[in-house]
């Protein structure tokens, strides 16, 4: 089996309160998204995220023909580490609201991406068992300041339009720019361990 690698920060908590701007790319780079059915799955799962995770919330997201950016926050911890189940749909305990599988400690970045996959691929997969959808890992970067955050939020806002030029666009003529004498990672500037990126197949 081929040896595979981390691309996380090596020792950061992925937990810690913070700003993180995601890529997740289809498998193989496939272009997949592009039927208003898929869109709407996977809009709808990110959309819900906060409903599962009770102390992330949600800022840019744009879904495109082979891979999705959003940017998300982890902003707080709220003590018990689960709320158990106690019926299918929400009911109250004691003036408490318990809703089914919300999880209400601080997730890392990981256990929400990893939902969100897996919830999306169920949801596809109700209309096509067949399709591969998500390649095996993600892409992520840390958000360290608020004129970074808007940079990749801008980022975020125009990937649409600049679609052509993206280097998930396999189509498409793409001159990785240098950055120190180095080819920079494929899909844009913003992510950390850039000499780390590669297909992961």
């Amino acid at each position: 089996m081929k040896d595979r690698h981390s691309i996380r920060l090596e020792g950061y908590d992925y937990s810690r309160i913070g700003a993180y701007f995601v890529t997740v790319c289809a498998w193989r780079r496939e272009w997949l998204f592009q039927t208003d059915a898929v869109q709407t799955i996977v809009q709808k799962t990110w959309d819900q995220l906060p409903d599962r995770f009770l102390n992330i919330k949600l800022d840019e997201f744009v879904i495109m023909p082979n891979h999705i950016h959003g940017i998300l926050w982890i902003h707080s911890a709220v003590g018990a580490q689960f709320i158990a189940p106690i019926k299918d749909d929400n009911t109250t305990n004691k003036g408490v609201i318990v809703t089914k599988g919300v999880i209400n400690h601080a997730p890392t970045l990981g256990m929400v991406v990893r939902y969100f996959k897996a919830r999306s691929c169920y949801r596809i997969h109700r209309l096509d068992p067949s399709v591969a959808v998500w390649q095996r890992n993600y892409y992520e970067h840390i958000i360290r300041d608020e004129p970074e955050l808007n940079r990749i939020r801008q980022y975020v806002r125009d990937n649409p339009k600049n679609w052509n030029q993206d280097p998930e666009n396999v189509g498409a003529q793409f001159i990785a720019p240098i950055r120190d004498g180095t080819k920079m990672a494929p899909t844009d500037e913003f992510y950390s361990n850039i000499d780390k990126w590669e297909p992961i197949n």
